[in-house]
């Protein structure tokens, strides 16, 4: 997308309502807003810090205006440690699973009957996967390909389900603006993910 198609979605998103968590009747209702964006140093800084980069229209958004609220990382001033455990979520829930739920996919060969075994090959298989980098909640995009267009996910351990077949769409669903188009016959594969993918 376009800078003013960036700023149009903006325009719609910014003050949008939403709810976090179990929602009940006293649920808080919080509203979409936007810092200015992520210069190219902070950028790059951040990327650095984290070891990661983010996919082209993540990285246009986010240099086109920094959403915040509850359930929004921030990306400028958030706290180092919290958003670092919040990029290991996903990798820590499939581990739990692997622990408690006695998942296994069938492509990591043989479940070794060792917990501390699987646990290693699940945790090899982890860290060769793309990370996958969160937007709003338990909602993330994966980091490559670093190209616009990728697949946002509902992550909730190994609970992982589209949310939106690209960051756009995704925001068009999560936030309730705008008409969304319709889904496409195929979305993008993400290596590793999709074979997680309900």
């Amino acid at each position: 997308m376009s800078q003013p198609e960036w700023h149009a979605l903006m325009s719609q998103l910014r003050g949008a309502s939403y709810q976090r968590g179990l929602v009940t009747r006293d649920s808080p209702v919080h509203h979409v807003d936007f810092d200015d964006g992520l210069t190219n140093t902070e950028v790059l800084s951040t990327e650095a810090a984290f070891g990661l980069r983010f996919p082209e229209d993540l990285r246009a958004l986010l240099q086109t205006g920094l959403p915040r609220g509850p359930g929004f990382p921030d990306w400028r001033a958030g706290d180092r440690t919290a958003l670092r455990f919040w990029l290991d979520e996903p990798s820590q829930g499939v581990l739990f699973d692997v622990e408690h739920a006695a998942f296994w996919l069938p492509e990591w060969g043989a479940r070794p009957l060792a917990l501390t075994d699987a646990l290693t090959v699940a945790r090899e298989a982890l860290q060769a996967a793309p990370r996958l980098i969160p937007i709003f909640a338990h909602r993330m995009i994966p980091e490559e390909p670093h190209s616009s267009g990728d697949p946002v996910l509902s992550v909730y351990q190994t609970d992982i389900i589209y949310y939106g077949f690209d960051l756009v769409d995704y925001l068009q669903h999560e936030f309730r603006v705008g008409p969304r188009r319709p889904w496409p016959v195929n979305v993008r594969a993400i290596r590793f993910w999709d074979s997680l993918v309900s």
